[in-house]
């Protein structure tokens, strides 16, 4: 692997079983904390909030705030996911909100309270800003689907060139007037696209230009059902982790919902910037 690869991620969401696959599969890469970075979210729908937020802090990896951290940081009612109010995400939301709520330690809301909102990373000598949601609201979801003119609006106020997201749980990567929106996916739950797998990304400086590349990660789903159920949270949540399709789509576009339970495909390419992008095979197939 090259030594300057990095290893972007999101959503841990109360996974430990996750989280220590995807810190496993970093070490067999050799790629150390100090070139990984998480998106954000650290605490949702499954069952190991306080161990989770504590493996990551220990392993001394980059997290931008997201706005479930920034919720459990400064001890809010809600997740501030920005659901519909009475939208089915909404009322599942509630139980494992509540759950989090009530384990998480003080040190730990201290600590998520004082997470960056834009972590600014140069890669390959690319300029790229890491946030949660949108250029002005941390809990905005941008997809794949999102229109075009959103994502330029934020890539041009927050002035870079090329934006790391996270919130929205579906990796992506969509190339905007030769700039870059690059979402790695999340780890903490599946795709919504029939897999139990889950989501990372890889960032590689190469002398044509940044290489990216999308890739599954496989984990022990079991124990972290398990988890869920110790917790007493929902078993729709708990049923995903293994089916691989969401309990609601009410946050998806026309385009998501229209691929929901479809297998995503691991791809890579490689970026120039100036909009002679190499495509790997495995995104032609795609």
């Amino acid at each position: 692997m090259n030594d300057k690869a990095w290893l972007l991620f999101g959503g841990p969401y109360s996974n430990l079983q996750a989280t220590e696959a995807l810190l496993a599969e970093a070490k067999r890469l050799g790629i150390p904390s100090e070139r990984m970075l998480c998106t954000g979210d650290l605490v949702a729908y499954c069952g190991d909030p306080v161990a989770t937020i504590d493996r990551i802090r220990e392993a001394g990896i980059a997290v931008v705030m997201g706005n479930c951290d920034e919720q459990l940081g400064s001890g809010a009612s809600d997740c501030g996911c920005g659901f519909e109010p009475d939208s089915a995400c909404a009322r599942l939301s509630a139980d494992w909100y509540s759950y989090a709520n009530s384990v998480v330690r003080p040190d730990q809301r201290l600590w998520l309270a004082g997470l960056p909102r834009r972590v600014d990373l140069e890669i390959g000598g690319r300029q790229l800003a890491a946030i949660h949601g949108s250029a002005n609201s941390i809990n905005a979801f941008v997809f794949s689907g999102t229109p075009e003119p959103e994502k330029r609006a934020s890539l041009d106020e927050i002035g870079c060139d090329g934006v790391i997201g996270g919130h929205s749980g579906l990796p992506f990567t969509d190339r905007i007037d030769h700039r870059l929106w690059h979402n790695p996916g999340v780890i903490g739950m599946p795709a919504n696209d029939g897999t139990a797998r889950v989501w990372f990304s890889l960032l590689i400086p190469e002398p044509a230009g940044l290489r990216i590349e999308h890739r599954a990660l496989t984990y022990d789903v079991a124990g972290a059902q398990a988890a869920m159920a110790r917790a007493g949270l929902p078993a729709c949540y708990r049923e995903a982790l293994a089916t691989g399709l969401w309990p609601s789509l009410d946050v998806l576009t026309a385009r998501e919902r229209m691929a929901a339970g479809k297998p995503i495909k691991e791809t890579g390419f490689v970026w120039s910037g100036s909009g002679k992008d190499r495509v790997s095979q495995a995104e032609a197939a795609a």
